[in-house]
């Protein structure tokens, strides 16, 4: 009888074929040349784990978390030039490690001819159709005093009355991910503050049927937050995996 290891034949696929890939574009981290970025865990945008697919990356060049939360419009042409290296490299979609990078996806889709999709807040017109006219959706993100209504791409005021954003500014993860070179925060720790600000969110708003994470740490913790809350929870990893499936062709597991 043939016996065939199915895990080493996937990875020699995985790295002898040209297959499609999932562009990731990458907020730049100002890491002095002789330090080790330490090994993202699985559910991080910088994870190959993340995915059941193969990424690819590029860091933007001069896009620091700071200026891209609080919108450098001169960050454009470096997120031009990255994606349009990610699409050479074989990237048949392209997403982002920060959801406030939606303030570049015009640009960037405008420059390559592959779906863009940089943040999970390009879910929230379809999210709201998904729920009860009279529910709400609640955006929980990084930093809500710069979520600010150009971000939502919602024109309709009936159904911006039906959203709710809490961010978690100034607590330990913001503090650490605002440097010029992130510091890292304990799982532990993210939970806790998503989860309280959650549970805030709920009190004010009960009617919160869906949970929408802007920030692409949010699904480190999204198993938890979905068994605390007993709401659907949707962030960037999802939006990726519809996207890559609707594009990539073969034999690629999404």
């Amino acid at each position: 009888m043939l016996n065939i290891d199915f895990d080493i034949c996937y990875y020699v696929l995985m790295t002898t074929v040209d297959l499609p890939s999932l562009g990731i574009l990458l907020l730049d981290r100002a890491l002095p040349p002789d330090v080790t970025p330490p090994t993202p865990p699985a559910g991080s945008m910088r994870s190959p784990a993340t995915f059941g697919f193969p990424t690819i990356s590029e860091t933007v060049a001069g896009a620091y978390g700071d200026d891209v939360i609080r919108g450098k419009p001169e960050l454009d042409s470096a997120y031009i030039a990255a994606a349009r290296r990610l699409v050479e490299r074989g990237a048949v979609a392209i997403s982002s490690n920060c959801g406030f990078t939606v303030r570049y996806q015009a640009a960037v889709a405008a420059s390559v001819k592959v779906p863009v999709v940089l943040s999970s807040l390009l879910l929230l017109p379809a999210l709201l159709r998904q729920l009860p006219a009279a529910s709400k959706l609640a955006v929980v993100t990084f930093d809500s005093t710069h979520c600010g209504e150009d971000l939502l791409g919602l024109d309709d005021p009936a159904a911006r009355a039906r959203v709710v954003i809490g961010g978690i500014e100034g607590g330990k993860l913001w503090h650490n991910e605002m440097r010029r070179t992130p510091l890292p925060t304990s799982l532990e720790d993210i939970e806790e503050e998503v989860a309280a600000r959650i549970a805030r969110l709920r009190t004010a708003h009960p009617e919160i049927a869906a949970i929408l994470f802007e920030c692409t740490v949010f699904p480190l913790v999204a198993p938890a937050i979905r068994r605390i809350t007993g709401l659907p929870v949707y962030d960037i990893t999802a939006l990726c995996r519809m996207t890559f499936a609707s594009v990539a062709r073969g034999c690629v597991t999404v």
